[in-house]
């Protein structure tokens, strides 16, 4: 998960539980005060009814019913009732409300208490008085307290919805906004490859952290550039130097070996010095083209290239050199269209790593039949270089890509262990992959994929 979309949600689940909790204080303390306010006002008709239950006077208690009924509002559905109470227990009274005991223990025990059952609220106290020990409680209803939760219930799930909306486009905007340079950055490292070294960031005003991470960027770049073309000349002038002197060694040994008369023992040593001289230029060649891959590709341009085509190529090439090796090539599985069979990439170098492959397959397997399949996969093209030789054991198939190692039974062939490198890093380089199924005795399967331009 980009560090964008990670911002972007923890902005947003921080945003969503803090609206949450205020919605859900909102409405819980909206429910408390409502509810208290009805309680408030039923516990003062409780006190009322009390008072007119203890009068002995008709006239007063007509006085109290009357004050009650001129200021205080009548309730839904309100009703009171009287419990006597005796020896510390509540006597029942027909047609009374269904009560649950602990209402009254709770009365008995406080002095008063509260209870609701959905919409249906009491209120109860405990008097005493010279008519005894007696319990008031007052019923009433409160629908527009519950229509005014309902309603404020609705209004909350309603504006939840709308905030959790507004707070993604505010944590979208706001993240864009502040992720936007690390965009343009990205993209502008994207650009720079080791053919354009040359490119820099654009430098950024300030003392922030995108600043620091440009400079400190560009500087590496500028530390790079330098390590480019040092090693890039060294490569140059060593493919130089190194050259010169051994054609000049091979050709003494050449005039040498001319001479007449000159003792067998002498001519063998020459001869020594000679195939040793050829066997260096060959490992320092290899050397330089390994290392040469990575420099050299700026100065040719890449272009589509036909496998089916190069493989032919390669065969052509691989028969003048060593006709005894029969190459065989199957193209039975080749896709309708040649798209999926052609790749963008540098030629020369292709042809180089597919011929290492294909020559080791030969030598390796004392010159038995090579067969090289080609078809296409999921916009790849696959080849496939079998050959029926040594093969390679198990426990060395992760080294052979090492430069100058060779497998323990390789001793009886000649080889400088640079080839499947060389191979590996052209091949890397056109985005592919090398895979490699081997059985000692029975033979190699070098599996190449390459992205096709049907890939694009």
């Amino acid at each position: 998960m980009k560090i964008q979309s990670k911002f972007l949600l923890l902005f947003f689940c921080f945003a969503l539980g803090l609206i949450s909790i205020l919605i859900g204080a909102i409405f819980y303390f909206t429910q408390r005060y409502a509810f208290e306010d009805f309680y408030k006002r039923l516990e003062a008709r409780v006190n009322m009814g009390a008072e007119i239950y203890m009068q002995e006077d008709e006239k007063t208690i007509f006085d109290y019913r009357k004050i009650r009924d001129r200021y205080l509002e009548k309730l839904p559905a309100e009703t009171d009732f009287f419990f006597r109470v005796e020896e510390g227990k509540v006597i029942p009274k027909p047609g009374a409300p269904e009560l649950p005991a602990y209402f009254f223990d709770t009365i008995l025990k406080e002095g008063s208490s509260r209870y609701n059952k959905g919409n249906d609220f009491f209120a109860g106290k405990a008097f005493q008085s010279e008519k005894g020990h007696f319990i008031v409680v007052v019923y009433a209803k409160d629908p527009s307290g519950f229509s005014e939760l309902a309603m404020l219930q609705k209004i909350l799930i309603i504006g939840f919805f709308v905030s959790i909306f507004v707070v993604y486009l505010i944590g979208k905007i706001f993240s864009q906004h502040i992720f936007k340079p690390f965009g343009q950055i990205i993209k502008k490292v994207n650009e720079i490859t080791a053919d354009n070294l040359h490119l820099r960031l654009p430098n950024r005003r300030g003392t922030d952290e995108l600043a620091e991470i440009t400079t400190t960027f560009n500087d590496m770049l500028d530390r790079l550039e330098t390590a480019f073309d040092t090693q890039s000349n060294f490569i140059s002038n060593a493919s130089h130097e190194l050259r010169t002197p051994i054609s000049i060694i091979s050709g003494e040994v050449e005039l040498a070996l001319n001479t007449p008369g000159l003792p067998a023992a002498q001519r063998q040593s020459l001869q020594v010095i000679g195939a040793e001289a050829d066997k260096l230029q060959q490992i320092i060649s290899g050397l330089l083209y390994l290392a040469k891959t990575a420099y050299d590709r700026n100065r040719q341009p890449k272009e589509h290239i036909r496998i089916d085509q190069l493989l032919v190529t390669i065969k052509t090439v691989a028969d003048q050199v060593n006709a005894d090796c029969e190459i065989i090539l199957c193209f039975d599985q080749l896709p309708e269209d040649e798209e999926e069979i052609t790749v963008e990439g540098y030629e020369n170098l292709l042809q180089l790593a597919i011929s290492n492959i294909v020559t080791n397959a030969c030598k390796y397997s004392d010159n038995k039949p090579v067969h090289i399949y080609l078809k296409s996969s999921n916009k790849h093209v696959i080849i496939s270089i079998s050959d029926n030789g040594i093969g390679i054991p198990e426990d060395e198939k992760k080294y052979i890509f090492e430069p100058f190692f060779r497998a323990s039974n390789t001793h009886l062939y000649e080889g400088h262990g640079v080839g499947l490198p060389l191979a590996l890093k052209i091949i890397r380089l056109h985005r592919g992959s090398i895979d490699i199924r081997t059985n000692v005795g029975a033979g190699t399967d070098i599996i190449v994929i390459l992205p096709s331009i049907a890939n694009r």
